[in-house]
């Protein structure tokens, strides 16, 4: 795997969108969530809404983390 495939798979993972309370699951490089308004969560791709929810809650970036739901991969 070449250097730059593996900067993008660094990147894949579930990511939150606290404003929104929004996650997507990345696990391909098609579309990659912006800083600041994306925050990668876990690079665990099969995290579980659940799981999802407790790290945001741990780590912070939600007021209301059980108001957290998947969003989707915006089309281009």
């Amino acid at each position: 795997m070449g250097r730059s495939a593996m900067q993008q798979t660094s990147q894949f993972g579930i990511y939150l969108n606290p404003a929104q309370s929004q996650a997507v699951r990345i696990n391909s490089p098609y579309w990659l969530p912006p800083a600041p308004d994306w925050v990668l969560l876990t690079p665990e791709v099969n995290a579980t809404l659940l799981h999802v929810r407790a790290l945001a809650r741990q780590q912070g970036l939600s007021a209301d983390p059980d108001a957290i739901r998947w969003g989707s991969v915006p089309l281009r």
